[in-house]
C-alpha cells in the first residue's frame, strides 16, 4: 500500500493488486499523527471532503452513504426488535447516525479507539455527526475488543464492526476470539455485522475466514452482502452478517418498505438484491457439509 499526491491528485496505490484509485484534490485541510495512525483530510474537486487514515481512503462526503446504510439497515431490519446496538470502530459517526434513525433503538454505543477521528469528523463531516447529541448516543474511546469482552453477557442485540482493514489496531476485530466474545455478549436473536472488504479481491481470503470463524464461534447463519463503494479498492465492497440463532436471509420487509426515515441507497429491494451473492462467491463460501449431514 502506498499513496502519492502529484499535480493535485491524491492516489492510493494497491501495489500487490496492481491497481490504484485517484481523486483530484483542491487542498489539504488537515494532517496529524494521532496516537494510533496518520490522519489526513482533503477537499476534493468532485467528492467533497476526503478522510485518509495511514494512506488508505476511509470516506468521502459524496459516497459514504452507500457504506453507512448497508452496514446498518440490513441488520437492523433483520433483527426482530433491536434495542441496544454497539458499533465497534465507526469513528466518523456515520454508522451511529444511521442506527439512530430507527426509533425502536433505545441505546447505541460507539466504541472507537481513536478519538481524533471523531473530533475531526465533527469538524469536516458535520452531516455524519448530526446525531451525536441524541440522548440514546453513547461514546467510549478505547479498545473495542476489551469493551466487548467486558460487557455483561446477553446484553446486546446488535454488534456492528465498522473497522478499518484487518491490519494494525483493527486486526483483532477479524478474529475467532472476538467473535466468541461477541456471541456471549449478544442476547437470543442477536446479530453481528462486520465490514468484510472487496468481494473481487478478498472472497477466498478475508471473507472466507470471516465465515469460518463466525461459524466456529457459534453463529450458525452467516451471509455476505455485496454493495458498491466507489472509493474503496475495486469499487465493490461487502459486509458480512451473522445470526446467533436465526437465519439472516429473512428480514422485516414491510417495515423496511415503510421505514419512517430517509435513505439514499437502502430500501427493501436493495436488501433483497444484496442477499443474492454472485456465483463465484457462493462457490467459495458454500456451507461445509458436516459429518452425518451428507
Amino acid at each position: 500500500m502506498m499513496t502519492a499526491l502529484n499535480e493535485g491528485w491524491f492516489t492510493e496505490v494497491f501495489q500487490d493488486q496492481g491497481t490504484a484509485f485517484s481523486l483530484q484534490v483542491k487542498k489539504k485541510l488537515h494532517e496529524e499523527q494521532t496516537p494510533f495512525q496518520k490522519l489526513e483530510i482533503y477537499e476534493t474537486e468532485t467528492f467533497g471532503n476526503l478522510m485518509v487514515l495511514d494512506g488508505c481512503v476511509m470516506l468521502t462526503s459524496r459516497d459514504n452513504f452507500l457504506y453507512h446504510e448497508m452496514m446498518t439497515h440490513p441488520a437492523l431490519f433483520t433483527h426482530k426488535d433491536p434495542k441496544k446496538v454497539v458499533i465497534v470502530g465507526g469513528g466518523d459517526c456515520g454508522t451511529l447516525r444511521e442506527v439512530l434513525k430507527h426509533p425502536g433503538v433505545e441505546e447505541a454505543w460507539q466504541v472507537e479507539i481513536d478519538e481524533r477521528v471523531t473530533r475531526m469528523s465533527e469538524k469536516y463531516f458535520p452531516e455524519l455527526c448530526e446525531s451525536n447529541g441524541d440522548p440514546r448516543a453513547n461514546f467510549f474511546f478505547g479498545d473495542g475488543i476489551q469493551w466487548v469482552r467486558d460487557i455483561e453477557p446477553n446484553s446486546l442485540d446488535l454488534i456492528i464492526i465498522d473497522s478499518t482493514d484487518p491490519v494494525g489496531p483493527a486486526e483483532g476485530l477479524f478474529a475467532l476470539d472476538f467473535y466468541r466474545d461477541a456471541m456471549l455478549a449478544l442476547r437470543d436473536g442477536g446479530l453481528i455485522v462486520q465490514q468484510s472488504e472487496s468481494p473481487l479481491l478478498h472472497t477466498n481470503t478475508i471473507i472466507k475466514s470471516i465465515h469460518e470463524d463466525m461459524r466456529k464461534a457459534g453463529f450458525d447463519h452467516v451471509q455476505t452482502l455485496p454493495f458498491p463503494q466507489p472509493v474503496y479498492p475495486t469499487g465493490w465492497w461487502s459486509c458480512t452478517m451473522a445470526g446467533k440463532d436465526k437465519p439472516v436471509r429473512y428480514f422485516r420487509e414491510e417495515d423496511a418498505d415503510n421505514r419512517p426515515f430517509v435513505t439514499r441507497y437502502y430500501n427493501a429491494g436493495v436488501h433483497n438484491g444484496a442477499l443474492a451473492m454472485p456465483q463465484f462467491m457462493l462457490d467459495a463460501l458454500e456451507d461445509p457439509v458436516l459429518p452425518g449431514e451428507a
